[in-house]
């Protein structure tokens, strides 16, 4: 036999625990051919040991799947996640996406969600979608002024400089500064601006243009559309302001010429729209072909409080920044560049300017609505973008109190009481105004009736207006005054506060979407923080730009030209104001900035 071949039964074999017993029962097994029941078998060390083991490779195995799935799915969903970031922001292609409230303050958050909680049966933990995204504030005082108006505001967020009151993107020495608009064009990005109100406006204008004074809407119209310097820099302009746009020879014009500038823009290759009909042609974005200009007011957008009733007329914040989101995406889509675009909800701040707390918060539910939309596009898009939001100053003085009486007041505020309100004070003096010039003329009686039923009870949802109240609406019937009254008829029942029609000093709220990407924005910034924020974000030279600007201005045709109008009187506006006597009292024919020129 063989070394190697051992016998069956042979005795040499590894010994293990109960070795002997075992081989007896295995071999007269073999021999018998009968098997002999065992008793169980007990599992030693090893055998935990290994199972545990296999345990953990299997448990191990599944976390690597899990997480390589997860992986997979950022990347498609981000796919410049995995590049390298500077300085918290992206190094590959981004979006901006820049909202201002315009005149809103932390009170107008305040009145809005209380606003919201009383009238709907919400619990105090329910807040806006605003609340959840606030990381800082901002301070707004101007070169002339410790209160800011919208024109240096929106120059503070355009070119992170100061300027005067009234500035449109120049300098305190009246030259003109590069704004991020501009220099992103530059750049390769896209641009866009979606407004409320008159894309002529101080806080649109301030982004593409360059006027010495803000009331310069005529030009600014000419320079949106391409009349500028550095060319066309606006890729889509939705909002109000037709009449600028429209030559004086024609109906629903406010220029005070004969120039065209629908004509010009659609020259310089605009495609224009003025109605519903050609928003809605637009299929939120799809159908769009740029650049785009849309103008869908004479003026302003009606207060969402009013517009809700013509929603087959102007279209809505909400819709015209999706719009604006899909439009720009599609458009960039195989670009190396992104997006910016700003988005303002305007007319929160001529709510303000009229003290009226009804049109106040719907307009920044309005507001709040179109931030949830910017939300949720840069959550569910593929390239990296931030939001960031703020005010560029606060309209109104609101308070979220009211003392009626020389009494010391009880801690009441009953901001539900707006909820029974239909329309505006703005809506309802022009209602009255058309009322009282209908022919044949109302008598006083009817005018009476009028007023306390159709315009305050149905309006308003106030039951116990005063004779001295409905005679006040009589006697004062031009709309601006009349849209006082009716706005204050209804603070004084909400016992909500407010302490002037113009602007203040306070200090207005920083949103994102982002913290990590706008960490530079925690805490309290002077507003030209912003404007760098923004500048910085998307990589761009402000200062070439404006380099560029002032050469253009001072050697080439555009300096032969009057094309930022002329300046304001020397030092009016260029230093700080300061008291000099007593306080003025605005003449009421002089303009309010809520009906008619909105000039703040």
């Amino acid at each position: 036999m063989a070394p190697n071949d051992q016998p069956l039964l042979s005795q040499d074999r590894p010994s293990s625990e109960n070795s002997d017993e075992r081989n007896v029962e295995e071999e007269d097994a073999l021999l018998t051919g009968q098997h002999k029941p065992q008793a169980r078998r007990k599992y030693g060390w090893g055998f935990w040991r290994e199972v545990g083991i296999f345990t953990w490779a299997l448990a191990a195995t599944a976390a690597v799947i899990i997480v390589a799935a997860m992986y997979q799915h950022e990347q498609s969903s981000h796919p410049n996640s995995s590049e390298k970031w500077r300085d918290n922001k992206p190094s590959g292609k981004r979006n901006m996406i820049f909202m201002v409230s315009d005149g809103m303050g932390p009170a107008s958050l305040s009145l809005t969600r209380s606003f919201r909680q009383m009238g709907s049966g919400l619990p105090p933990e329910d807040t806006l979608v605003l609340d959840g995204h606030l990381i800082g504030s901002s301070r707004t005082r101007s070169t002339s002024s410790l209160i800011t108006d919208s024109a240096a505001g929106a120059t503070a967020f355009s070119c992170g400089f100061k300027s005067y009151n009234g500035a449109i993107s120049v300098l305190p020495d009246h030259t003109p500064c590069g704004t991020v608009l501009e220099a992103a064009k530059q750049a390769g990005y896209m641009t866009g601006l979606v407004v409320t109100t008159r894309i002529t406006d101080a806080t649109p204008a301030c982004f593409a243009s360059h006027v010495n004074m803000r009331s310069y809407e005529d030009r600014i119209a000419e320079q949106e559309v391409g009349e500028h310097p550095l060319g066309r820099v606006v890729d889509l302009m939705l909002g109000g302001g037709r009449c600028h746009f429209l030559p004086n020879t024609t109906d629903g014009s406010c220029r005070q010429d004969s120039r065209d500038i629908v004509a010009l823009a659609e020259k310089n290759g605009f495609s224009y729209i003025s109605d519903r009909k050609g928003f809605d042609g637009l299929q939120f974005g799809s159908a769009v072909k740029l650049p785009l200009l849309g103008l869908f007011a004479p003026t302003d957008i009606p207060y969402e409080v009013d517009r809700r009733t013509l929603d087959d007329v102007y279209p809505s914040l909400d819709e015209m920044a999706r719009t604006a989101l899909k439009a720009l995406t599609e458009a960039t889509r195989d670009n190396d560049q992104g997006f910016f675009l700003m988005i303002e909800g305007s007319r929160i701040d001529h709510a303000g300017h009229g003290n009226d707390p009804v049109a106040q918060v719907h307009e920044v539910l309005a507001y709040d609505r179109a931030f949830a939309s910017v939300l949720d596009f840069l959550d569910k898009d593929s390239i990296d973008g931030v939001l960031v939001s703020t005010s560029d100053h606060e309209t109104g003085g609101l308070s979220t109190a009211r003392q009626l009486h020389a009494t010391y007041p009880d801690y009441l505020w009953y901001p539900s009481v707006l909820a029974n309100a239909t329309h505006s004070g703005e809506s309802l003096a022009y209602q009255l105004r058309d009322y009282l010039s209908s022919t044949p003329s109302p008598s006083p009686s009817s005018t009476k009736a009028f007023i306390r039923t159709t315009l305050i009870e149905r309006g308003l949802g106030i039951y116990d207006a005063t004779d001295a109240e409905i005679n006040s609406l009589i006697d004062n019937s031009d709309p601006w005054p009349a849209s006082y009254l009716f706005a204050d008829l209804i603070s004084r029942r909400a016992q909500t506060g407010w302490s002037t029609h113009g602007h203040s000093a306070v200090d207005v709220n920083i949103y994102t979407s982002d913290v990590k990407q706008a960490a530079p924005l925690i805490g309290n910034h002077e507003n030209t923080e912003v404007g760098k924020f923004i500048a910085d974000y998307l990589d761009l030279d402000l200062d070439s730009v404006t380099r560029e600007l002032k050469e253009k201005s001072t050697t080439s045709a555009w300096g032969a030209s009057d094309w930022m109008g002329g300046e304001p009187p020397a030092g009016e506006l260029n230093a700080l104001d300061h008291y000099s006597g007593d306080f003025k009292k605005r003449d009421l024919g002089a303009g309010c900035g809520c009906i008619g020129d909105h000039a703040h």
